[in-house]
């Protein structure tokens, strides 16, 4: 007999408790509130993703490598029958507010000194998100997904970059003049212009000052850019590869100075990856931490950088991945396989 259910997504489901649960089914109606109706059925997907929260209702995933996301404000109803896979997912430390994907690090506990903010554009959803923090005017994380529906090269960097975010109040921001007489500091992007070119106007999003952390040129164009450049590809060989990028800017381990008297200059920046093999239906995860120096960087052997995301929420204090299961958070954390990330030490 084929098991059916059916869930309203709805506001108030995004702030439902998620359930660890595998249900079998053969189709997926979903029924959007223009009144026009999407059908999967098992020859076209391999799973499909419940993400309650104010963007994401349903994720897809097609057995093309591609992945479709039906946003909760347009779905009305999303049906599963018969044999197949679905998955909700639970756990103790996830976010219960509007941070709900796979990306998102624990939002800071004071929301009222810290912001999210999402940039988006229609056709392509989701550019980044990130989290800035009020009290220190500077960038908390940018996060954001890699995936064949977003690795497209469509136009080229934008020629009319460093936006000031309006979406901030306006005595937290920062601006361009920030940086004027910076000593060889330049604007480092977090999420780079290079990894949204499906679009312009994605493009030039990447160029928000909430986007952007003071970076020694010398590292920014040095090490940071390599290990950027490194990591690209890494989105290829996976369904999803979930990104965090961002640089320390608490007191106990934040800055040597700040710039003009304005602007945090880091001690360090580190990025955090996750990617999700939909073959296997496995994950990986990974940090890479960097001192930031005016100096050159020349090292390739990038596990030298390489610690597990473990010991990097030891260093930032931070809860990275928390949208994962417990049961898998805990395990891809703890540990790292440099071979599956083609990369190893020094001393290998």
């Amino acid at each position: 007999m084929k098991r059916y259910f059916l869930i309203l997504v709805t506001l108030l489901s995004s702030l439902a408790t998620f359930a660890q649960e595998q249900t079998e089914i053969d189709t997926v109606i979903i029924t959007l509130r223009n009144g026009s109706e999407v059908r999967y059925t098992t020859d076209q997907f391999d799973r499909v993703q419940i993400i309650y929260n104010l963007k994401y209702g349903v994720k897809v995933y097609l057995k093309n490598g591609k992945s479709k996301d039906y946003l909760a404000v347009k779905v009305e109803v999303a049906e599963y029958q018969g044999g197949g896979q679905v998955v909700t997912d639970t756990n103790r430390n996830r976010n219960l507010y509007r941070a709900k994907l796979l990306e998102y690090p624990h939002l800071a506990a004071d929301s009222t000194m810290n912001q999210l903010i999402i940039k988006s554009t229609d056709e392509y959803g989701i550019t980044f998100s990130l989290e800035w923090s009020y009290a220190d005017k500077a960038n908390r994380w940018t996060c954001y997904q890699m995936h064949s529906g977003n690795n497209m090269k469509n136009v080229s960097r934008s020629n009319d970059p460093w936006t000031t975010d309006t979406e901030i109040p306006v005595q937290y921001r920062t601006y361009k003049s920030d940086y004027t007489n910076s000593d060889n500091i330049s604007k480092g992007h977090l999420c780079p212009s290079q990894d949204r070119l499906c679009s312009l106007s994605q493009n030039e999003q990447t160029f928000f000052m909430s986007n952007i952390q003071p970076q020694w040129q010398l590292h920014n164009g040095g090490i940071w850019l390599r290990l950027e450049n490194l990591i690209r590809p890494w989105s290829q060989q996976c369904d999803t590869l979930y990104v965090v990028k961002a640089a320390t800017i608490t007191p106990d381990k934040v800055y040597d100075y700040k710039l003009n008297d304005k602007l945090l200059i880091p001690k360090y920046f580190y990025m955090a990856v996750l990617a999700y093999d939909k073959s296997t239906n496995t994950y990986q995860a990974m940090g890479l931490w960097t001192y930031h120096e005016k100096k050159t960087d020349s090292n390739t052997n990038y596990g030298d950088y390489a610690i597990t995301i473990d010991e990097l929420e030891r260093r930032t204090g931070i809860d990275f991945f928390c949208n994962l299961p417990d049961n898998i958070e805990e395990d891809v954390e703890s540990k790292i396989n440099l071979k599956y990330w083609g990369i190893k030490k020094s001393s290998q």
